[in-house]
């Protein structure tokens, strides 16, 4: 059997039909610059023949039921292994899905609960017992020796009435005694009951003394009580203080709380799923949410009611109910021109709920017939009837379950004295150390042990991986929606080690993407584990921790897109410090990233009072025109502070943004001194195929405003429309401008092949035949940017929007790439040259989410030197960076932490890069901590 994996004569994409051979069973680094082709060759090379060779592999009823996998332009590989491909795409957008769910650690958590969860009323606390007949004379018969025990029946329970016709029953039954309200009386004796008053009634089965010759006795007593009780038991010990015991015992058949009169279910997985209705709570479905109105959307109350304070009927089409609220108003004399704040709590009551008896008016004068029930009972109709206004809700935690999902019942039971949404809420590494502490377990009976330790093997395990790749700070109850696509993937790599496969080959992409430094040591030993396992690990990475720990190293290059695609280095990390790549330049130190300005920090953004997810009380001052670099590890609390505290406010401030969901009780000043506010983060340009970077930066209407006031275009009358590929006219109405057809291959994947009419061009014949500098439209959006700005370098608007695509590093892309082709960091920087191209007013504040995403040390290199312009133009620029070459490059750091989740949401430490350095010791600063080793190398 090889030990290497062969790849002969690969040209898919951009790859120029190259050959490569990389060793099995060790830990392989792909990389090179941005767009050079690594991906290319480890997703749509190696991991798609690995699937399509799999898939082909099943018959062909089985086929149907998968997604179909085109093969690979490739020659052939040989010693390719089944694949498993680890990417950046986020686990799922269903509100359902948590951490716990996604790892299966939560499907374990349900069947521990089920099968040795302790059952609690979840109204008074108490245990909840299931017991049989031979079980309740046990426990009974292993009370203290020589206890004196009187057994009694429970038949009423704190309810009004005479029980007459009872207790004459009693009577006719022989039994002499009865506990009636806490005091023994003789049954033949005359009993009055009032009959208003609440009354318990117990009858007495026998009073004995706990001996062994009375063991036939007592369990004659105990079948007798429960049968008369409907399986409901109690003892009173007379002498408890003597034995050492409990006065009052209850036992029971059912599971039940006799005092609270509540039945429970018996236990199953089901019972703790918030998916299924016997564990989801009622009031919520399971969401941990609800939608409610918020009446601070609703009401403006700086406004009158004539000037509009009740948003949601007034202007357009609200007249109808305006008139109501109005004729209302008069009616209860409201002063209707009275700012909304300034009316007395009881008028503002009626106007919102309705229905107080001064309010009462006749409607017909004002030809309206129906009654005044306020403004919420009206949000709600609208909202029912126009989607629209789902602006005016507001997300909120369920009150019933407190934001847990599941119902009372099932938060009530308890393994270890904690309930499952208390472990859930856990941090991991502190669920962690909960199960790994053997002490929590010893109090389970030997058999519930046995039953609960395969389970509780599987549950620990996989928490241990979770913690072990650095994910100690997220909680296994964590929505999966506000999972970031780094730690997705490393939750992935965690149930991969879990699983214990051997002989495959992992296909990972870019797994340190939101590791700080101090982490990536532990995501570098977790790949180690999976490759020591017995499997290949192949990695597309531009960390320099991660390169250096490869067993074998993949340099991509020379350049990027149509200048890329060869192989210019394959080997070891010694091997590649003698090498002259790109890569080994940077990884040497011979290339430099360095752009340090010693700027003064002058004006600044003060924000106090902050309190949101893991920050109490945090204040801090962001300075203004320069470069502020926001660090500190993962979960330390960086997005809580900017994107959920400052972005909205300054949205709604600067950009007068609407519908913004801003934190409340916080204070933000020093906004006034900015124009607008420009947020830039990873999500798509566009969604389909039609849309691409020449369209987004507005490039395309220029180009086609160049190509109409060509003679040939103004002769034959062409306008604009005429060279859009998106509208009939000047568009190929065979494949109606996508340029190419799908064919469907039943058991075969679909075939995407190129328009027979267009030749995958677009346009039709009549619009390719006008020529710009003899290229026709379809030819210019085939350019690369670097071409194209090479080719309309006479063309100041056109050649100012592609100087800023080529500026921030995508001079590699095609003007008509698809827009879903694109990865995050690449459509992150597109974002950011459209915005360079604008006029700029010098007073912006850019706020960008982990720019250096998919970048190589020269695409850092180079957008660096673009942040630092943008300060230079007066701009304020915002990062929230785990890159050290941006980090040590700012003009000033906030750093957070001093760790993630629960143990995070502190400022750190703040200042330039060199303080962060020489202070880290005594501030506990982990960045200080690496910017000292980063700004020693510099100095070298």
């Amino acid at each position: 059997m090889t030990d290497s994996i062969k790849i002969f004569k690969a040209k898919e994409n951009n790859l120029k039909n190259i050959n490569l051979e990389i060793p099995k069973n060790k830990l392989i680094v792909f990389t090179g610059l941005s767009g050079s082709g690594k991906s290319t060759l480890a997703f749509d090379t190696l991991y798609a023949e690995g699937q399509r060779r799999y898939i082909e592999s099943l018959s062909a009823y089985a086929r149907q039921f998968l997604d179909k996998v085109g093969k690979p332009d490739v020659e052939r590989i040989e010693g390719l292994t089944p694949a498993i491909a680890i990417d950046q795409k986020t686990t799922s957008k269903n509100p359902r899905s948590t951490v716990g769910t996604i790892t299966e650690v939560y499907d374990y958590l349900r069947l521990l609960y089920a099968r040795v969860g302790k059952q609690h009323c979840h109204k008074c606390g108490q245990p909840i017992s299931h017991m049989s007949s031979s079980d309740v004379i046990e426990q009974v018969m292993s009370l203290p020796e020589n206890a004196k025990l009187v057994i009694l029946a429970p038949l009423v329970n704190r309810k009004k009435g005479t029980f007459a016709d009872m207790l004459e029953s009693l009577r006719n039954k022989g039994y002499v005694r009865a506990m009636i309200d806490g005091v023994m009386v003789r049954l033949d004796e005359e009993i009055e009951l009032a009959k208003t008053q609440m009354h318990t009634i117990k009858v007495v089965i026998d009073r004995v003394v706990i001996k062994e010759e009375n063991h036939q006795r007592i369990a004659q007593d105990v079948e007798k009580g429960l049968k008369e009780s409907f399986g409901e038991l109690e003892v009173e010990v007379m002498n408890h203080e003597e034995v050492g015991c409990e006065k009052h015992i209850h036992y029971s058949e059912h599971m039940a709380c006799f005092d609270c009169k509540i039945s429970f279910e018996p236990l199953e997985p089901l019972s703790f799923s918030f998916n299924s209705p016997k564990g989801a709570c009622p009031s919520c479905d399971g969401l941990g949410i609800r939608y409610a109105l918020d009446m601070k959307k609703i009401i403006n109350e700086e406004l009158s009611i004539e000037d509009g304070a009740v948003r949601i009927i007034y202007g357009f089409n609200k007249g109808y109910y305006f008139k109501m609220m109005k004729a209302f108003c008069e009616a209860a004399n409201i002063d209707t021109n009275v700012k909304f704040g300034d009316l007395k709590e009881h008028e503002k009551k009626a106007i919102l709920h309705g229905g107080v008896e001064e309010a009462k008016f006749s409607w017909k004068r004002h030809n309206l017939s129906r009654k005044w029930e306020g403004i919420v009972k009206i949000a709600y109709d609208m909202i029912k009837e126009e989607k629209d206004l789902a602006e005016y809700m507001t997300e909120k935690t369920c009150s019933d379950c407190g934001g847990n999902r599941l119902k009372p019942s099932s938060q009530a039971v308890k393994v270890a004295q904690k309930t499952l949404p208390e472990i859930i809420s856990l941090p991991i590494e502190d669920s962690h150390a909960f199960f790994q502490n053997e002490k929590n377990f010893a109090y389970l009976s030997e058999q519930n042990q046995m039953i609960s330790a395969p389970i509780l093997k599987e549950i620990k395990e996989r928490i241990f991986f979770l913690h072990d790749v650095g994910l100690g700070y997220i909680t296994l109850g964590r929505d999966a929606r506000t999972i970031s696509g780094g730690e997705a993937q490393r939750i992935r790599v965690a149930s991969q080690i879990g699983s214990g496969l051997t002989g495959v080959m992992y296909v990972l992409d870019e797994p340190s993407i939101g590791l700080h430094e101090r982490d990536t040591n532990k995501l570098i030993k977790t790949l180690k584990a999976l490759q020591e396992k017995g499997n290949t690990v192949i990695v597309v990475e531009h960390d320099k921790e991660t390169i250096e720990a490869a067993d074998f190293i993949v340099d991509i290059g020379p350049e990027a897109g149509k200048f890329g695609g060869e192989i210019v280095f394959a080997g070891t990390l010694a091997k590649m410090h003698k090498a002259k790549t790109l890569t080994a330049q940077y990884m040497t130190g011979k290339k430099k990233i360095d752009y340090y300005y010693e700027r003064p920090q002058e004006e600044f953004i003060e924000i106090q009072d902050v309190n949101i997810n893991n920050i109490k009380n945090l204040n801090v001052q962001i300075p203004l025109k320069n470069l502020v670099a926001i660090t500190g590890v993962s979960g330390s609390g960086k997005s809580s502070l900017i994107l959920q505290t400052l972005l909205p406010v300054a949205k709604e401030l600067l950009n007068h943004a609407k519908k913004v969901k801003k934190v409340d009780g916080v204070s933000i000043e020093g906004l006034e001194k900015l124009d607008k506010v420009i947020y830039l983060d990873q999500s798509p340009i566009g969604r389909t195929p039609r849309s691409n970077p020449a369209t987004y930066t507005g490039l395309m209407d220029e180009i086609r405003t160049l190509f109409t006031k060509t003679k040939e275009a103004q002769l034959r009358g062409y306008a604009i429309g005429r060279f859009s590929f998106n509208v009939k006219g000047g568009r190929c109405e065979k494949c109606q401008g996508e340029g190419e057809i799908k064919i469907e291959m039943h058991f075969l994947p679909d075939i995407m092949v190129k328009c027979d009419d267009c030749h995958g061009q677009r346009y039709n014949a009549q619009t390719l035949e006008i020529l710009y500098k003899g290229k026709s439209i379809a030819d210019v959006l085939a350019m690369s940017v670097s071409e194209a700005l090479e080719f309309f370098a006479k063309v100041p608007k056109i050649k100012a929007k592609l100087q800023t695509l080529n500026d921030v590093g995508l001079g590699y892309i095609t003007l008509g790439q698809n827009a879903v082709t694109l990865s995050g960091g690449e459509a992150q920087r597109i974002k950011l040259s459209k915005e360079l191209s604008k006029k700029d007013t010098g007073n912006t504040l850019y706020v960008l989410d982990e720019p250096t995403t998919g970048l190589h040390f020269a695409d850092v290199d180079r957008l660096t030197k673009v942040l630092h312009h943008l300060v230079d133009l007066g701009n304020s620029v915002l990062v929230i960076e785990h890159n050290m070459d941006i980090i040590k490059n700012a003009d000033w750091i906030i750093d957070m932490g001093p760790e993630g989740g629960s143990k995070g949401g502190l400022l750190v430490d703040e200042g330039t890069p060199a303080q962060l350095a020489a202070n880290h010791k005594k501030s506990g600063s982990y960045t200080g901590y690496y910017l000292e080793k980063e700004i020693k190398e510099l100095k070298r």
